[in-house]
């Protein structure tokens, strides 16, 4: 009888765990949308703010810095994001998606910046990773709040694969 209740005071605490990560993984990817909404008008500010500044590269860096430190707190944000889509259980599609929001926010981002100083065609590629940054986080979000946690789009109600089973077999 006490390894029954042990077995179920550990699945209860793990259940309590995952919905705790879920909980935080929603929103912490609320903030990262606030964030990167703010992250499109620190990048329009800093670029027509360079008139100010008289358009010369010292002045370029100091007029976009206030984009280039949030895109690098953004990349710090989507790290976590991934490891609360892990410990929640969300999903392979969602973690593969939070994975390629690591990547797009904390590399290709700084990487695309810096070739843009020599192209500009990066600098548009920059904007356009941007977008599907905010794009991959929407749907991220969408996906947690509606209740999809399946990759075949079917909606579970919160309860992990154990739990659902345990609910299916005190009902026979």
């Amino acid at each position: 009888m006490t390894g029954t209740r042990t077995a179920s005071a550990g699945a209860a605490e793990v259940g309590a765990l995952r919905r705790r990560a879920c909980t935080g993984y929603r929103w912490l990817l609320l903030l990262f949308l606030v964030a990167g909404a703010v992250q499109i008008f620190l990048a329009g500010f800093g670029v027509f703010h360079l008139h100010a500044y008289g358009l010369d590269a010292t002045a370029g860096d100091s007029a976009l810095t206030p984009h280039r430190v949030l895109g690098n707190v953004m990349g710090g944000i989507a790290v976590f994001i991934l490891v609360l889509a892990l410990v929640a259980r969300v999903g392979r599609l969602a973690i593969t998606l939070a994975a390629a929001l690591v990547v797009a926010t904390a590399f290709v981002q700084s990487l695309l910046a810096g070739l843009a100083d020599d192209h500009a065609v990066y600098g548009g590629l920059h904007a356009l990773d941007g977008l599907l940054i905010i794009a991959i986080a929407a749907y991220l979000l969408y996906r947690a709040r509606t209740g999809i946690r399946r990759d075949d789009g079917q909606r579970r109600e919160g309860l992990s694969d154990l739990e659902g089973r345990r609910a299916g077999d005190r009902a026979a």
